[in-house]
């Protein structure tokens, strides 16, 4: 059985691109709406899970990638969306989580993930080796990190199922997970020669495990094309200083790029992204944004139909989680704590979405949700507080509020993600 995800490559050189949306999140409420999108339009469902979110340790999420697979399933059946087409993929599959280590016992346990995740039946393996661990530089060579992701390859090949059998995302200009942690002015694209290096390094680091096979199903390369976004600013895609990255695919058949950081990109920009061949649009933190607006929204909402002004309960209860476990954002926001109260709540990075799982947080959310059940909210309303939904539709019910917000972004995505339809 071939790979579904091998005939965006096709596509891309037969000359009529499209691509796919990579949904990366492990909030239900995003899996939901992912599912019911892909449900309506009758396309698969890419989900994808991360390193640091879930791996054999558990992971920030306390999930392994089997448990990561039965949730994702479990919402299928539950949402009546058991008949969509679900392909899960594994993002940074390498060393990061464990980086401080040294490097023979970092890559020890990148392997026991892969295998963790081949095992569970993630069929698209994003390989990421490119950080050094312990006692070396920052950045390996490109080399180093082709023969570390043909070390992982090999073992994936070892323990997935097999039908379909893997296929896999290599590169060595790679961002780290959870997004920008440099200055937006530093943005370089990649060259074309560094994409041809990259191919050749890894073909050869393949063919020198016997993976010749495997490397065939190697069908996105990481790049950036110009695409980030920082705390409030975002760079939009500009396709004519990527036209030469571009043209760079054309000796290179089976092959399209995978675009990270894709959040908060025009439509525009989206579609001009998959006519580029940056075929598979990752996005995680604009929809976990989406979904801390309206929750937001519905706080004050609640407060409205209780007749009183706004009080800012959930806000509140998550700045004090927020300031009790600051693990998750201290490292990353900075400046006056003015400047990190609003990088807390506001920030397009999204850190908040690291503690939405956390009980309190559930807590709070569910208090929200019991406010509200059974209660419709006013069109007048719902323009009012949940502005990016629109008032020609409005949601009735606060649940549907939450989905629908998510589904207004990934529904950009799918418009993007198939040129002129």
């Amino acid at each position: 059985m071939r790979h579904p995800l091998l005939a965006i490559p096709d596509a891309y050189h037969a000359g009529t691109p499209r691509g796919i949306t990579s949904v990366c999140s492990a909030h239900p409420i995003v899996i939901e709406a992912a599912l019911r999108i892909a449900r309506r339009l009758d396309r698969p469902a890419l989900i994808e899970a991360t390193c640091n979110q879930v791996n054999q340790d558990g992971g920030y999420t306390g999930m392994t990638p089997q448990d990561f697979r039965d949730f994702v399933h479990q919402i299928a059946r539950d949402k009546g969306c058991a008949e969509v087409e679900i392909i899960l993929g594994g993002d940074h599959l390498g060393p990061n989580p464990w980086k401080a280590l040294a490097p023979d016992e970092a890559m020890a346990k990148a392997d026991a993930m892969i295998t963790a995740y081949a095992a569970a039946g993630f069929t698209k393996l994003h390989l990421d080796t490119s950080m050094g661990c312990k006692g070396e530089p920052a950045a390996l060579a490109d080399e180093e990190t082709a023969a570390r992701a043909a070390r992982l390859a090999e073992i994936a090949e070892a323990h997935a199922p097999g039908n379909p059998p893997p296929v896999y995302i290599i590169g060595t200009e790679v961002p780290v997970p959870g997004g920008a942690t440099e200055a937006l002015d530093h943005l370089q694209i990649t060259t074309p020669d560094a994409v041809q290096k990259t191919h050749a390094v890894h073909r050869d680091a393949f063919a020198a495990r016997g993976l010749c096979d495997a490397f065939a199903r190697v069908f996105g390369l990481v790049v950036q094309p110009g695409v980030e976004f920082g705390h409030s600013d975002v760079i939009q895609f500009a396709p004519e200083k990527a036209r030469g990255l571009s043209a760079s695919l054309r000796g290179l058949p089976g092959l399209v790029f995978e675009a990270h950081s894709t959040d908060y990109q025009t439509e525009a920009n989206l579609a001009a992204l998959v006519e580029g061949g940056f075929s598979i649009l990752k996005v995680g933190p604009w929809l976990t944004f989406a979904l801390r607006e309206a929750l937001y929204g519905l706080d004050a909402v609640a407060d409205i139909l209780d007749q009183t002004p706004p009080q800012g309960r959930l806000m509140q209860a998550m700045e004090d989680l927020m300031q009790a476990a600051p693990a998750n954002w201290e490292k990353y926001y900075d400046g006056t704590d003015r400047e990190k109260w609003l990088q807390r709540h506001f920030s397009l990075s999204d850190r908040i979405r690291y503690y939405w799982p956390d009980p309190s947080a559930r807590a709070a959310v569910d208090a929200l949700l019991d406010r509200l059940a059974n209660r419709e909210i006013p069109a007048p309303v719902a323009s009012q507080y949940l502005p990016g939904l629109g008032t020609e539709d409005p949601p009735c019910t606060a649940r549907e509020a939450l989905l629908k917000a998510v589904e207004t972004v990934l529904a950009r995505y799918e418009r993007a993600i198939r040129p002129g339809g």
